[in-house]
């Protein structure tokens, strides 16, 4: 009875102190689209780092990657510092994105694109594959959610009815208070995530090897062949892996909105370096435990299972656990919330108003997006109930989140374009995001790997291919790029930007 209280009573406790902060953060919310997804720009450094950081690692980092690593070897940390090292597209895109967003009052990458090129269907066909392709992502950070409880509750918690617990969650959260209460929990749990797993890596190491000197030589002596060789992954499996990754900061809404709401240059400066400096922490602890856990626990039937499999172990202690648990819990919640929120405010501005209601007012925008907020919420569970009765590699939470980020290049062309070069066009912008997605859609559908080269390779050559081909033979909006591009020109250095 205890074993099997005792979870969901943690649980509830949980809930209730996130509903709680949900509730203080809605006192403190205005009116308004621009309040309710992006915080009404006013987000402080810290905060915002904090926030980042818990969207963007979550259950793909402890569940994934660790994951990853247990299967693979060592060319999983190399795979994920190539997101660290995108961010340096952040630290030359951000201040970009961020100055057009407060002059042109910006709430979507797609609203910039249909304004930067002057046309509708841009920003529709960018909203669209930011639907489709963030599905399968937003559905692991339910099947990461599901694989963590059901392990560390030994059962008690069933792995459909923690999914089910964090869909209810993430949409009474997010409608709540929209990103203001999201953040606030992001900066608590950001800080939990990365002490707990800390501390639980210290136990693993001390308890299960005792210390980092033997630990590391049982990774030599019992392991060797995921530390060099196989390990090291082949090129075109890496690389396949890590394209994604290098742009997903500026491919992935819940990302680039992050972008608009720092409320200073110098929180938009806190932000990225808060985030690099927990990203590297923490990509190092999820990789260590993966490797712990192959050593530990070698024979287990799914890799996805490494991280639950390793709180269950005698060696860490059970109240740690729990916190990791929850810490983890919170941040895949914190993702799917941050996708619910830019997935809503896409279709409610980008498609639906853009397409058929320009004349909407903007309260009867803010209540469509809150309507849609659920229906997306089913839509990731059914997804997150299908892939997780999967089995292979191509079901791992590590390479179903790089399989859906390879969908979301086909807007970097387009995204790059619109800041840098004033002879692009809409209709090249249409034929890169339509030709390259047609391309990555068929390829993975069909598991065809041409050449040995991943979808999203071949996605995104095609796409650039044809952005500069059709622009080159199209007419560019000159006035409108000459307003963008000139207003960027002249106001970096005086935000002391560079």
């Amino acid at each position: 009875m205890g074993e099997t209280f005792y979870p969901w009573m943690i649980l509830a406790i949980y809930a209730a102190l996130g509903i709680a902060v949900a509730a203080v953060a809605r006192q403190q919310m205005g009116a308004g689209m621009n309040e309710f997804f992006l915080a009404n720009r006013q987000l402080g450094g810290i905060v915002s780092a904090l926030s980042y950081a818990a969207t963007t690692y979550s259950a793909f980092m402890m569940v994934g990657l660790a994951g990853l690593t247990y299967k693979l070897g060592v060319g999983a940390f190399g795979f994920e510092v190539t997101y660290l090292c995108g961010l340096a597209l952040v630290v030359f895109f951000g201040p970009r994105f961020w100055l057009v967003g407060r002059r042109f009052d910006y709430l979507t990458h797609a609203q910039l694109l249909a304004d930067r090129y002057q046309s509708r269907a841009v920003g529709i066909i960018s909203a669209l594959l930011c639907l489709v392709f963030l599905i399968p992502y937003a559905a692991i950070q339910l099947m990461g959610i599901g694989y963590l409880l059901a392990g560390v509750s030994q059962g008690s918690v069933g792995l459909v009815a923690a999914m089910i617990l964090a869909t209810v969650l993430a949409v009474i959260w997010s409608n709540m208070a929209g990103l203001r209460s999201v953040a606030w929990t992001d900066a608590l749990q950001a800080v939990i995530m990365l002490v707990s797993s800390v501390i639980t890596l210290c136990f693993m190491v001390y308890r299960g090897f005792g210390g980092f000197a033997e630990f590391f030589a049982r990774m030599n002596r019992d392991i060797p062949e995921l530390l060099s060789g196989p390990g090291l992954f082949k090129f075109n499996v890496f690389v396949g892996l890590a394209l994604p990754w290098l742009f997903f900061s500026i491919s992935n809404p819940q990302v680039t909105q992050r972008l608009f709401v720092p409320q200073s240059v110098k929180a938009f400066k806190q932000m990225i370096g808060g985030f690099l400096v927990f990203g590297f922490l923490y990509t190092l602890v999820s990789v260590f435990w993966g490797f712990g856990a192959r050593l530990l626990i070698p024979d287990l039937q799914s890799a996805d299972l490494a991280t639950p499999a390793l709180l269950a172990l005698p060696i860490i202690p059970r109240l740690i656990a729990v916190i990791v648990m929850v810490g983890i819990l919170s941040a895949a919640i914190s993702t799917i919330d941050s996708i619910l929120l830019s997935l809503s405010s896409m279709a409610a501005r980008d498609i639906l108003k853009a397409g058929f209601a320009a004349g909407m007012t903007e309260a009867s925008e803010l209540r469509l997006g809150k309507l849609i907020i659920p229906i997306l919420a089913v839509v990731f569970f059914v997804f997150a109930y299908w892939a997780a009765g999967k089995s292979g590699l191509a079901f791992m939470i590590a390479p179903l989140a790089s399989a859906a980020s390879a969908g979301l290049l086909m807007a970097v062309p387009a995204i790059v374009g619109a800041f840098f070069w004033r002879r692009a066009t809409a209709a090249g912008a249409l034929g890169s995001m339509l030709g390259g997605s047609i391309v990555v859609l068929i390829l993975q559908l069909t598991g065809t790997k041409p050449l040995g080269v991943w979808p999203g390779v071949w996605g995104l050559a095609a796409g650039i291919l044809l952005y500069i081909a059709i622009s080159l033979f199209t007419q560019a909006p000159a006035e409108k790029a000459e307003e963008f591009i000139g207003y960027l020109e002249k106001n970096l250095q005086k935000y002391r930007f560079i």
